[in-house]
C-alpha cells in the first residue's frame, strides 16, 4: 500500500515536471517548463502565489510584494515600475511572473532573451479581471484546480455584499485620491483598480471624465463633489491624517470633506483585485455605507 502511494506521488511529480503552456496577458502562449524558482514583479501576483501553495517557490520579489508577511523574507528586486534585469537574473530564476507594464519594458525581453519562461498577468479592475488573474497564475504554476477553490471563496465572500447592495437605496458618489506626502497628490478614475473597486462595492466614481491617475487639482476635486473620499492607509499617514487630508486643495470645500467622510484601506487589500477581493469590496461597502467619519480596513487572514 505503501508502495503504491510512493509510485502515485512519484508519477505526480513528474507530470508536473512536463513543459506545459499558459495563456498570458496578451494573449500569446508562454511554455513554462519549471516552477522551481519564481520571481514575482507585483504584489498582487505574489499574493497569489502563495495562496496556491506555491510561495515555497517563490525565490524574489519587487517592493510592492509586502503581503502575506512571508514574502518579506525574500529578496527585493526592486519596484515594478523601475527594474533592472540583472537583478532579476541573480536570482537564477525558471519563472518570472508580473504584469505586462512593468517598466522599463524592455526588462521582460532581457529575461525572456535569457531563456527565463515569463509570464505576462492580466490587470483588469474588475470582477471578471481577479478571476482572470487567479486563472493565469494558476495555470502558469501548475495548480488550476487550487486557482478555481480560490475564485469560489472569492464568490462565497461576495454573497454578503451582494444581499447588502439589494438593499441600498441610495449610492454614494466616492473620490479616490492617491498620496504620498502632500506634494505627490493624484486623483484617480476610470481603469485604476482602487475605482474599479469602489464600483464593485455599490459606489459612483465620481471623478467621471478622468483615465487612470492626474494630477490632483483644487478645481477637479470640487467639481467631483464627492460624498466619500477614498484612501490608501498609506497615503493618509503620508499627510497627517484626517486633519492633513483636509489641507489639501479642495477638499475642504466637498461634501466629504466637510462631514470627515473618509474611507483608508490598506493599498493591497483594495487594489490588488485577488483572491480578497470580495472581503476588500465589503469593507469598502461598510465603510461607506455603514458608517461616518474616518473608517479604516485592513487585510484579513493571510493565504
Amino acid at each position: 500500500m505503501k508502495r503504491g502511494a510512493a509510485m502515485l506521488t512519484l508519477l505526480a511529480g513528474l507530470v508536473l515536471a512536463q513543459p506545459f503552456t499558459v495563456k498570458d496577458a496578451r494573449g500569446q502562449n508562454v511554455t513554462v517548463r519549471s516552477t522551481e524558482r519564481i520571481v514575482s514583479l507585483n504584489g498582487a501576483t505574489t499574493e497569489i502565489l502563495f495562496a496556491l501553495g506555491v510561495g515555497d517557490k517563490v525565490v524574489g520579489r519587487d517592493t510592492s510584494s509586502y503581503y502575506p508577511a512571508a514574502a518579506l523574507r525574500l529578496p527585493d528586486v526592486g519596484y515594478q515600475f523601475r527594474l533592472n534585469a540583472e537583478g532579476i537574473l541573480a536570482l537564477r530564476p525558471t519563472l518570472v511572473l508580473g504584469r505586462e507594464d512593468v517598466k522599463p519594458p524592455q526588462v521582460l525581453e532581457q529575461l525572456e532573451g535569457a531563456g527565463v519562461s515569463v509570464v505576462r498577468v492580466p490587470d483588469k479592475p474588475t470582477l471578471e479581471g481577479a478571476r482572470e488573474k487567479i486563472r493565469t497564475i494558476a495555470a502558469a504554476v501548475g495548480r488550476v484546480q487550487r486557482g478555481e477553490e480560490l475564485i469560489r471563496r472569492m464568490e462565497r465572500d461576495l454573497l454578503a455584499l451582494r444581499s447588502k447592495l439589494a438593499q441600498q437605496r441610495t449610492r454614494l458618489k466616492g473620490l479616490f485620491l492617491y498620496l504620498r506626502g502632500p506634494q505627490t497628490t493624484f486623483v484617480c478614475g476610470e481603469g485604476s483598480n482602487p475605482v474599479g473597486m469602489m464600483e464593485l462595492a455599490g459606489i459612483d466614481n465620481a471623478a467621471r471624465g478622468i483615465k487612470d491617475c492626474v494630477q490632483m487639482t483644487a478645481e477637479a476635486v470640487v467639481a467631483a463633489k464627492p460624498d466619500l473620499i477614498v484612501v490608501f492607509t498609506k497615503g493618509l499617514q503620508s499627510i497627517g491624517g484626517v486633519e492633513g487630508l483636509k489641507k489639501l486643495p479642495g477638499v475642504s470645500q466637498t461634501p466629504a470633506g466637510q462631514a470627515g467622510r473618509v474611507v483608508a484601506i490598506d493599498d493591497l487589500y483594495l487594489g490588488a483585485f485577488g483572491p480578497r477581493t470580495g472581503q476588500a469590496a465589503l469593507d469598502l461597502f461598510i465603510g461607506a455605507y455603514e458608517r461616518s467619519g474616518l473608517y479604516v480596513a485592513g487585510p484579513k487572514e493571510e493565504p
